[in-house]
């Protein structure tokens, strides 16, 4: 077997597990949260928590096997890509490590979010929709986070901060620097 056999070898049973996980990750989120129009979200949301994204395969599966027994049609994974792009909770893009989702609102806004966000860009070195080199920080901008009172807001992955200032920002990300 030459050096090139072996390594395409390895890479198609590198390819091969990788689907396998996929596969059975969609089976565990159709299981737990059933099948169906009325289960897509949810079991959207389980595929992206878990694999930090929901790939093109993923939403090929689902669509696969995603109908319920009362449904004629089933979704096409073309339609099931369309309900993933729309929400913002969800990507089709592998993400980084930590996701920044920044509130552009106007309540932010106007209480200093634009010089907040001009300090997460500075220091992560971002422009919004990218994932850094390292793969350790994305930066994303929401409409709304819901929690205008205590503007400027924006998540990294589950963990809410308000009342942010431009000074505030680097200890922040810090807290994350140290988990990356």
């Amino acid at each position: 077997m030459s050096f090139y056999t072996k390594i395409l070898s390895g890479c198609e049973v590198y390819m091969n597990s990788l689907e396998n996980q996929l596969e059975e990750i969609v089976r565990k989120a159709r299981e737990q949260h059933g099948r169906g129009q009325d289960a897509l979200i949810p079991t959207l949301a389980e595929i992206n928590d878990r694999l930090g994204s929901i790939p093109l395969q993923a939403l090929e599966n689902l669509a696969k096997h995603n109908r319920s027994e009362a449904e004629t049609a089933p979704l096409s994974a073309s339609q099931l890509n369309g309900v993933a792009t729309f929400y913002r909770m969800f990507s089709t893009q592998p993400l980084g490590k930590h996701v920044i989702r920044f509130c552009e609102s106007a309540p932010c806004h106007v209480v200093g979010g634009r010089e907040v966000f001009s300090a997460l860009q500075q220091a992560l070195n971002l422009q919004p929709g990218q994932t850094s080199p390292d793969g350790n920080w994305s930066l994303l901008t929401v409409s709304c986070l819901g929690l205008c009172s205590v503007g400027p807001v924006f998540l990294v992955d589950e963990d809410i901060y308000g009342n942010v200032t431009p000074e505030s920002v680097p200890q922040i990300l810090a807290k994350y620097q140290e988990q990356a």
